[in-house]
């Protein structure tokens, strides 16, 4: 007698499709959380990465400017806190401007190459004219100078008693055009430098300061003599990569500038900087997608022996 085994169908109960979709559903969250993560990280590493690079180029120019600055007591700077017989600086209120005669190629005029002198005039700005395309930048003048003499029309290398204020005003303001200016940090918003001073002696240790001369009582120098009490020259700089600064308008890049603090006598390297950033982080009125791109820079350049 033949027996027949009916065939039996199985198939998953609601309760088992109910718990592999909720672990499903808990894996796509998990897994869309970390692409999430991810994304954040990388666009914060490329935003960290584009301020470095511009950074970089920027206090690399001027390492260059400033290692072959001419530093001649018959030559005038125009600096922080420089006052007469040289060109007057003054306290120099938000951004920092600065001016000299340095031993690097410039654009010089069209008179020959004989007549071109191996010394130009250099000088770094935040461009404060609203209207300018380097409007909130740094632009960086590079002056080619001519041998003394050798032309009526084009300004050679002039000695004290004549000033670069007196001979080249846009070297000296923040918002004169001059062809020989260039856009060199269009995410550098804010420049701000300080000296260290020489130590002379156990006395007399290393000193910051925003004076570029010795005043302590018993070297009171009054005057900058070819920057001979100045060891180096300490910058700070702040930089918005270009996806966080089109959150900003030109005017809140602007006023975000002047909210960081000057140098004050006294600070010591990194506090400026962490006063900027304790500003920054304390900001509660602009994006704080835009504050994240901004990254901030300090770098010691040391200067060669002055020729007195």
């Amino acid at each position: 007698m033949a027996h027949t085994t009916a065939s039996r169908t199985r198939a998953f109960t609601l309760a088992e499709l109910l718990v592999t979709t909720g672990v499903l559903v808990l894996l796509v969250l998990l897994a869309s959380q970390l692409l999430t993560s991810t994304a954040t990280i990388t666009a914060l590493g490329h935003k960290e990465m584009g301020a470095d690079a511009q950074a970089r180029q920027v206090l690399d120019r001027m390492a260059l400017d400033f290692a072959q600055m001419v530093k001649r007591s018959d030559l005038d700077f125009f600096a922080k806190r420089t006052a007469a017989p040289n060109s007057v600086g003054g306290a120099m209120a938000g951004n920092d401007q600065i001016a000299f005669y340095s031993a690097v190629p410039g654009y010089y005029p069209a008179t020959g190459t004989q007549t071109q002198s191996p010394v130009s005039l250099v000088a770094y700005r935040v461009n404060s004219l609203s209207t300018s395309p380097s409007y909130n930048k740094v632009e960086r003048m590079a002056k080619g100078l001519v041998w003394n003499g050798v032309s009526t029309t084009n300004t050679p290398v002039v000695f004290m008693p004549i000033k670069i204020e007196d001979t080249w005003p846009a070297a000296v303001s923040s918002s004169t055009g001059d062809a020989a200016y260039e856009l060199v940090g269009s995410q550098v918003f804010r420049f701000e430098y300080y000296y260290l001073l020489n130590g002379q002696g156990a006395a007399f240790p290393a000193l910051f300061s925003d004076t570029p001369w010795d005043t302590r009582v018993g070297i009171e120098h009054t005057d900058v003599s070819g920057m001979r009490d100045v060891a180096a020259i300490v910058v700070n700089i702040a930089v918005i990569d270009p996806k966080s600064k089109v959150l900003l308008s030109d005017a809140q890049i602007a006023t975000l500038g002047a909210s960081l603090a000057d140098y004050t006598g006294g600070m010591v390297p990194g506090q400026l900087r962490t006063s900027w950033q304790n500003t920054l982080n304390a900001n509660a009125t602009l994006p704080r997608p835009a504050l994240s791109g901004i990254r901030l820079y300090e770098r010691f350049f040391y200067l060669s022996p002055p020729t007195l």
